[in-house]
């Protein structure tokens, strides 16, 4: 299955029958918590509806994936794990970044329809290649629309042992290499250093670069890091964020 390669932001995959609409949270739920309160407490891929009508497959983490995840019910959006999937590719490729060969729009937007129903939570976990592990929390997370650039608010961080390398990305917009959002006054720091994600001037955090196995100094800056932990020269094994409401 899909998901035992890297995968960024959720995806959408099968179309409704025709006619068909929403009725209830426990036919249509709107996040992995809702999967789990309706009885499904396994790991694994599950359909939600962040939108309400179109169906989208996400993995849920109801346990644990590298570590201890604190009662489950994580909706997973990001996941590296072994760099078969190139991310350094145009504005329209993330936006529609799909799990399937089908033209339906995806990724961040579903982020915004999740975002902005619910208060949530972030959690990022980290692996390196000696099998460690550490994790970063962060008590609110959420985008703004397409109109906002998909704006992030991420706050409330809480060491795992990580270190928060997220804090460059708070309130900034998400740049590909052919839409340059980020606040440096010379880069594109998304063509600069081969990604996509919430640049700043331009970044601590970078899951979406090239999959670097492990320490590699002739790519300083360019890989999938988390400065806090690891530096710069050192591209991480697993990197997965995953979301899940709050009270």
């Amino acid at each position: 299955m899909f998901w035992a390669a890297d995968m960024v932001f959720l995806g959408l995959v099968l179309p409704l029958l025709v006619g068909s609409t929403p009725v209830s949270q426990e036919l249509f739920p709107t996040d992995c918590s809702d999967v789990y309160a309706n009885g499904q407490t396994l790991s694994g891929v599950y359909t939600i509806y962040p939108a309400g009508e179109t169906p989208v497959q996400v993995y849920c983490d109801m346990g644990c994936l590298i570590n201890d995840s604190q009662d489950g019910r994580w909706t997973v959006f990001q996941r590296r794990m072994d760099g078969s999937v190139n991310f350094y590719r145009p504005w329209n490729f993330i936006i529609t970044f799909i799990t399937c060969v089908c033209p339906t729009p995806s990724g961040l937007e579903n982020l915004y329809q999740l975002t902005r129903k619910r208060k949530y939570e972030l959690r990022v976990d980290l692996q390196d290649f000696e099998g460690l592990t550490v994790n970063a929390r962060y008590s609110f997370f959420s985008v703004k629309s397409e109109t906002e650039g998909y704006k992030l608010h991420v706050t409330g961080f809480v060491n795992g042992g990580a270190g928060d390398s997220m804090y460059e990305s708070n309130r900034q917009k998400f740049s590909t290499l052919d839409k340059d959002q980020d606040t440096h006054k010379e880069l594109n720091c998304a063509r600069s250093f081969l990604g996509g994600f919430w640049y700043g001037a331009c970044h601590y955090a970078n899951p979406n670069e090239i999959y670097l196995w492990g320490c590699d100094g002739t790519h300083y800056t360019i890989g999938n890091v988390w400065y806090h932990w690891k530096g710069y020269d050192y591209g991480l094994k697993n990197i997965i964020m995953k979301i899940r409401p709050v009270a």
